[in-house]
């Protein structure tokens, strides 16, 4: 007698094995391991078997690139984050916390393009057409080529799909989305993988552009296998704190257009629209106290103004390290070499360090604000409020140029800055007095 076949699959990355094991060798998760019945297991051949159409590779040389055209969402942050817009017959993923924005955007475009003319579909497995229509009063997105179904099976939803030429599809969301000819919970492995491919395959025969919402884990990441990620052309995170009104929409993989950029929103009693000026939004104009610090980071190509703020005290116990919206390693160096260039006994002190608007810095461009800021706290004295710091420090205490340097420039110029510390001398002169910083012991000179 033949011995039956087994398999398991991980339910948090795909991955494969005959035999069961407790902790998952591909992505280091405890008991995601679940067998796959005959059926799964069947489909799983059927989906790999190879196509009898042969394919034949041709020179690079003879290929004709195709050009993108793309189409606006009347959104400039989205299409900013997009690469210029939307590109028909794409397929993209939009992650985040919950409450921050997700169908509320998505919502807010399928109106703005229904407002045009064209036929939008959205579809919502978690919430009825009455409360999606609620929404849309409240957005002003209510249209009559918007066209709302809330249904989980893939089925029903294809069959509306092939019923009209829709030119923009929303998915909400793909965690609630089940296919009946696979005998699998909605959001396991197996559905999400056959629905995503499934809303490729539309995408791209019919040149319909369509967005997607995924849930997020505790840790932050696409719930759901690893495999929805690389099978979308583009994906979306948003980012921000829920208590605050600003959100911030950044691009971790675009086939179509850069990751650099990133668009800022503000949400309001009209749902979420576009951030108009950033200019007061992430610092204090006036005075600053003792252990605040002005920098300028680039989101892409747009340069910010922000400050940095760090709170010094002696500490009783054991001293404490953190920070909100800057990386924690990077923090433990800088205050390792300010101990060692500059004898400063900051191993006895609790150092907090936090990013004003809930922005989180990604580059290093911030070391020489986050430094001041420190010594500023430390020393109790303020810095002034028309000088900013920029430039990165090396473990050795130098102090070294960041890219965009005049782009910087001319944002401090135009914000009303009228100092700025830099690690050496702009190659265009402006109205700005330029004071160079080669060391980290320079700084004490400004201090």
């Amino acid at each position: 007698m033949a011995k039956k076949k087994r398999f398991f699959e991980c339910q948090n990355c795909g991955f494969q094995t005959p035999r069961w094991v407790g902790k998952c060798p591909s992505c280091n998760s405890w008991d995601s391991l679940i067998e796959l019945n005959k059926e799964q297991i069947e489909y799983l051949k059927q989906s790999s078997q190879k196509s009898n159409i042969e394919s034949k590779a041709i020179p690079i040389t003879k290929i004709k690139a195709e050009d993108i055209v793309r189409f606006s969402s009347n959104s400039k942050e989205l299409d900013l984050v997009l690469g210029g817009g939307i590109v028909p017959g794409s397929l993209t993923l939009i992650g985040g916390s919950p409450g921050i924005g997700k169908s509320t955007l998505l919502l807010k475009i399928a109106g703005n393009l229904a407002s045009m003319g064209e036929d939008i579909l959205y579809v919502s497995g978690e919430e009825s057409a009455s409360q999606i229509k609620l929404r849309g009063d409240r957005l002003g997105a209510n249209q009559d080529n918007l066209y709302l179904l809330s249904e989980i099976r893939m089925e029903n939803i294809v069959n509306e799909i092939e019923s009209k030429n829709y030119t923009f599809i929303v998915i909400d969301s793909i965690q609630t989305i089940y296919d009946d000819n696979i005998p699998s919970a909605p959001g396991s492995v197996t559905q999400v993988r056959a629905i995503t491919f499934e809303l490729m395959r539309i995408a791209k025969s019919k040149n319909i552009p369509i967005f997607i919402i995924g849930h997020i884990t505790k840790d932050g990441s696409i719930a759901g296998p690893r495999v929805l990620e690389h099978m979308v052309d583009t994906v979306l995170y948003f980012e921000g704190d829920s208590n605050s009104d600003l959100r911030l929409l950044r691009s971790f993989k675009n086939r179509f257009g850069s990751t650099n950029e990133v668009g800022i929103f503000e949400m309001d009693s009209s749902g979420l629209r576009d951030a108009k000026s950033m200019s007061e939004r992430f610092f204090n104009k006036e005075a600053l106290m003792a252990g605040s610090a002005l920098t300028i980071i680039m989101e892409g190509s747009r340069p910010i103004v922000i400050e940095v703020q760090a709170l010094v005290t002696p500490s009783y116990a054991n001293p404490k390290r953190s920070s909100t919206g800057f990386d924690s390693n990077r923090l433990n160096m800088l205050l390792a070499l300010l101990e060692k260039k500059l004898d400063l006994p900051l191993g006895t002190y609790d150092i907090f360090i936090n990013v004003v608007g809930g922005i989180k810095i990604q580059e290093t461009s911030a070391d020489l604000a986050i430094i001041a800021a420190i010594l500023s706290s430390f020393r109790e004295r303020n810095l002034s409020s028309k000088t900013l710091f920029i430039g990165e420090v090396s473990l050795t205490g130098e102090v070294r140029d960041v890219p965009n340097m005049l782009h910087r420039l001319k944002e401090a110029k135009t914000q009303g800055f009228f100092n700025a510390i830099i690690p050496s001398k702009p190659l265009e002169q402006n109205d700005l007095k330029c004071y160079i910083a080669s060391s980290v012991e320079k700084i004490i000179e400004w201090m």
